[in-house]
């Protein structure tokens, strides 16, 4: 017999299992979907600085600029500016990236970090709605580690090796961001046959061991997928604590009717976790992972270089 019962989305599914947070600088594409969360990077901020919406910001930015780099203060400026305005529109937290070229450098990447939550504070956004964007770099682990003792919270990202996300936890950052979609690009790219299914997904299998991993041993380190290709790539991990995920995905999901089910599932049962990495460990695991190593890599040369575009489009207002 038919029923009354409305038939819901695939993406209102999701949200039973896993927190949606939009992988967008775009207010719009925020206020239509209302996520609980927003991140942002350089390439997404590059993206954002072309929107009309955002042009007052960009004239603020250059504005308020000083000190002896004006440009990449305007930069920063630009990013809290942007990640306050994301704030008007959710209930959570904004993602907002250190500059990639700090990656290698443990105590310039704090001392970014600072500055950034030091601007948010100025416009009355206190570190309970950041997440400071941090390269998951041996080095960036360990400003991350500092910073969380201070009480603000980090997001570790351009991660693709279970090293990286062992060494994460083990420094209690409060969230990683795994790139599924890289990780299935680079295996693409070196011969692998299109999986069968999404659970044959190399990155889908990455964030799944990741996520089963710090559920046995007990760490509270959040886990959330990144960087998808496709909405099967995202349906294979509902469940997973946090999915960040793009709007045209977002917009695929709200338009296909259809029930989710739970992927990743706690089956409560913990053990104490291994001995910690140390340095040596840590970059010859890593660095035994190829697709990591070259990932990780191109990363952050690739946030770079919309980095120095970004950087050139302030220096032009600038004059």
């Amino acid at each position: 017999m038919p029923t009354d019962t409305p038939v819901t989305h695939q993406l209102d599914q999701l949200r039973q299992h896993s927190i949606v947070v939009a992988d967008t600088g775009d207010i719009d594409a925020i206020a239509q979907f209302q996520p609980q969360d927003a991140t942002t990077n350089p390439s997404l901020l590059l993206k954002a600085a072309a929107l009309p919406a955002y042009a007052p910001l960009l004239d603020a930015s250059v504005a308020r600029a000083s000190g002896a780099d004006r440009t990449g203060d305007a930069c920063d400026r630009l990013a809290v500016a942007i990640g306050a305005e994301i704030l008007k529109l959710i209930p959570g937290r904004v993602s907002t990236e250190v500059d990639a070229r700090l990656s290698f450098d443990t105590e310039a990447t704090i001392a970014r970090a600072r500055r950034l939550v030091a601007l948010y504070g100025e416009a009355g956004i206190g570190t309970e709605r950041l997440l400071i964007k941090i390269a998951a770099t041996w080095e960036g682990i360990r400003a991350a580690e500092v910073l969380e003792r201070e009480g603000i919270n980090c997001n570790l990202t351009l991660l693709f090796s279970f090293a990286q996300a062992v060494a994460c936890a083990e420094a209690g950052v409060f969230l990683i961001s795994p790139f599924v979609g890289r990780i299935f690009d680079w295996h693409l790219a070196h011969g692998m046959a299109k999986p069968a299914n999404a659970q044959d997904d190399p990155g889908v299998q990455s964030v799944t061991r990741i996520w089963h991993y710090y559920k046995q041993h007990g760490y509270s380190t959040v886990v959330m997928g990144a960087s998808f290709r496709n909405t099967s790539q995202v349906l294979a991990l509902a469940g997973c604590d946090r999915l960040t995920i793009s709007p045209d995905l977002l917009a695929e999901m709200a338009a296909t009717e259809g029930d989710v089910a739970p992927a990743l599932v706690d089956d409560g049962k913990r053990t104490a976790p291994p001995s910690a990495l140390d340095e040596a460990h840590f970059r010859w695991q890593h660095n035994e992972d190829a697709m990591a190593t070259e990932k990780l890599a191109e990363g952050i040369r690739k946030f770079t270089v919309d980095q120095h575009k970004l950087e050139a489009l302030l220096a032009q207002r600038l004059g």
